[in-house]
C-alpha cells in the first residue's frame, strides 16, 4: 500500500513518471467537469427540478451564503474561485472510499499548488477592486519598515494552508493503514466514515481560509484608501 500518491507510479515513459497524484488530479476534475455538465444542461426553471438540480443549488447558495458572512461586499465575485476550491478539495478526499484510489491532497505538491493559487489570487482580487498601487501601499503600512514582514506573512500563509492540508489528509490515511494491518475489517470502515467527514471539514476549513485571506487584503486595501480613515484626533 503506497500511502504517499507520488510514490505510486502507475506509468513511466522515457523516464517520465505518472504517478498517482496526477492520474487522480485528473479524474476529479474529469468528474466535476462531467458532473457539472450533465446538471446544467437540464436545468429547468420551473416548479418541477431534478434532485441533482436542487443539490447544486443548496451547495452554490451555501458558498454564497459563507462567503458572505466572512464579509465580502460582492459574494458573487469570488464564488467561482473559492467554490471551485471546495469542490475539488470535497471531491478528492470523498473519493478515497472507492478501492485502489489514493486522494491527491495527500500529495503536498497538490496542497502546495492549491495554496500557490490562493497566492496568487489575493493580489488579483487585491488589484481588481482597489487598483495596484493600493495594493502595494498596503506592504508599507504603517511604516516603509514593515515590507519584509508582510511579505513574510504573505509567504507563510502559504505554507500554512498547503501543510495544514497535507497533514490533515496523510494523517488520516496513514492511521487507516495502520488500523489495516491490526484489524483489517472492523477499523477502517469506521475510520473510512470519519475520513469522509474529516475531508469535508478540510475542504471547507480550506476554502474558509482562502477567503478570509482575500476578504482581508480587500479590506485592509479599502481602509487604507478610504481618507475618513487617515485622520488623527483632535
Amino acid at each position: 500500500m503506497e500511502i504517499n500518491p507520488d510514490a505510486w507510479v502507475l506509468y513511466e515513459w522515457r523516464g517520465l513518471p505518472l504517478n498517482a497524484t496526477i492520474v487522480f488530479t485528473w479524474v476529479v476534475m474529469a468528474l466535476l467537469v462531467v458532473g457539472s455538465w450533465a446538471i446544467t444542461a437540464r436545468l429547468s426553471e420551473g416548479e418541477t427540478v431534478s434532485r441533482w438540480q436542487v443539490m447544486l443549488e443548496v451547495i452554490v447558495t451555501t458558498i454564497r451564503d459563507q462567503i458572505a458572512e466572512v464579509g465580502a461586499d460582492t459574494p458573487g465575485r469570488y464564488l467561482p474561485f473559492i467554490g471551485t476550491l471546495f469542490l475539488f478539495i470535497a471531491a478528492a478526499n470523498v473519493l478515497s472510499i472507492v478501492p485502489g484510489y489514493q486522494p491527491p491532497t495527500g500529495s503536498l505538491s497538490t496542497t502546495a499548488a492549491l495554496a500557490i493559487c490562493v497566492l496568487v489570487a489575493v493580489p488579483l482580487f487585491s488589484i481588481g477592486e482597489r487598483g495596484l498601487a493600493g495594493y502595494l501601499r498596503n506592504y508599507v503600512q504603517p511604516t516603509p519598515l514593515m515590507l519584509p514582514f508582510n511579505i513574510v506573512s504573505e509567504a507563510s500563509r502559504t505554507i500554512a494552508l498547503a501543510v495544514r492540508l497535507y497533514g490533515n489528509v496523510m494523517s488520516g490515511t496513514v492511521i487507516v493503514g495502520i488500523l489495516i494491518s491490526i484489524a483489517p475489517f472492523f477499523f477502517p470502515i469506521v475510520m473510512q466514515v470519519l475520513g469522509l467527514l474529516t475531508g469535508l471539514i478540510q475542504a471547507y476549513i480550506f476554502a474558509i481560509l482562502a477567503m478570509v485571506y482575500i476578504g482581508s487584503a480587500s479590506r485592509s486595501r479599502r481602509r487604507s484608501d478610504d481618507p475618513s480613515t487617515n485622520h488623527t484626533g483632535d
